[in-house]
């Protein structure tokens, strides 16, 4: 097995292994290069876009090129229902998470099963998007707005109220709660707001709003014109429109629903090392920079958001408890399931 974790006591053998420098665990030493020089293997769990870890992944390794990385992508709440099921198992597979929302890491935190790292990166990043204990760091800005084909729609809408007009009945899609942890966070918080709550999505159901996977199946459902109006995540929507697609983004007046994709390490990780060696890259200004490219709003000060997408200061967020939100995220997907018949 390659990795056990029985609480604080495989912590301390972990740290006797390393201070030994056993065989699987890795090293760090200097670069010149400009990498820190850390060597050995990482499990690397994630929601991304495929495209968009292998990126991340490959830029980490031209600077540490001793480092190998295999990639495990799925959505959010398949990656969780994984580590869940390997930690069962007594047999953590992931050394570094990367996956939607702080819900999902207060959970794994509350079981113990993240590392307290503070990286030296994570000084230039607001400090609300950072957890206290240092166990996960935000690693970009992603509101959930509406996505608009503009061939089927001639007057872009201002509020979520156009998903639930009468003259929109069957034109509009959303992603699932069920396995996007993007969109399970936006329910939990969407239906503690006045003026949205459950009767947003009731009214939802009742226009017919058809239930797809995830984000990626929402862009293709609205760019082909099969659906005129979707919820979705705001980079992929503004991609979409970069590419020529014919669609636009819109953050709706009423506010937006806000996760940062955190980042953390898995407390029984073998490479303790180069874990902190790779969350240092994603968040630092060469990281972040890479998210600005890839089509991300950085959550590093000094870093520009790239066109099309706006920065926090620029939108109204709606917001919620974390801890309410994780005590309440299954009761909440139970309901949505029965609202939908899910």
């Amino acid at each position: 097995m390659k990795k056990i974790f029985f609480g604080s006591a495989s912590l301390c053998m972990a740290a006797f292994l390393a201070a030994c420098g056993s065989e699987d665990s890795g090293t760090a030493t200097e670069s010149p290069e400009g990498g820190t020089g850390v060597s050995g293997t990482l499990d690397f769990y994630t929601s991304q876009p495929d495209a968009d870890a292998q990126g991340l992944v490959d830029a980490f390794r031209e600077q540490n090129p001793d480092v190998e990385i295999n990639i495990f992508r799925s959505g959010t709440e398949e990656v969780v229902s994984k580590i869940q099921a390997e930690n069962q198992g007594g047999n953590i597979q992931a050394d570094v998470l990367l996956v939607a929302d702080s819900v999902t890491f207060e959970n794994f935190k509350s079981e113990d099963l993240l590392l307290a790292y503070e990286s030296p990166e994570a000084e230039a990043i607001d400090e609300a998007f950072i957890d206290p204990d240092g166990t996960y760091a935000g690693t970009k800005i992603m509101a959930t707005g509406l996505i608009v084909n503009t061939n089927e729609v001639t007057e872009l809408p201002t509020g979520w109220n156009v998903l639930t007009d009468e003259a929109s009945k069957g034109q509009a899609v959303m992603p699932s709660p069920l396995y996007s942890g993007a969109a399970a966070y936006n329910l939990g918080v969407i239906t503690r707001q006045d003026g949205l709550g459950w009767e947003f999505y009731e009214a939802l159901r009742d226009n017919d709003i058809t239930i797809t996977q995830g984000n990626g199946a929402v862009l293709e459902s609205v760019a082909t014109g099969e659906k005129s109006y979707g919820m979705i995540v705001d980079y992929l929507a503004a991609r979409a429109k970069s590419e020529g697609s014919p669609v636009d983004l819109v953050y709706p007046e009423e506010g937006v629903p806000v996760i940062t994709e955190p980042v953390g390490i898995m407390a029984n990780t073998e490479n303790e090392e180069a874990s902190k060696a790779f969350v240092d890259f994603i968040l630092s200004e060469q990281g972040q920079q890479l998210a600005s490219e890839q089509g991300y709003t950085p959550i590093r000060e000094g870093v520009e958001a790239p066109e099309g997408l706006k920065t926090l200061d620029e939108i109204t967020i709606l917001d919620a408890d974390a801890v309410e939100l994780l005590e309440t995220r299954d009761e909440d997907k139970t309901q949505f399931g029965q609202t939908f018949g899910q």
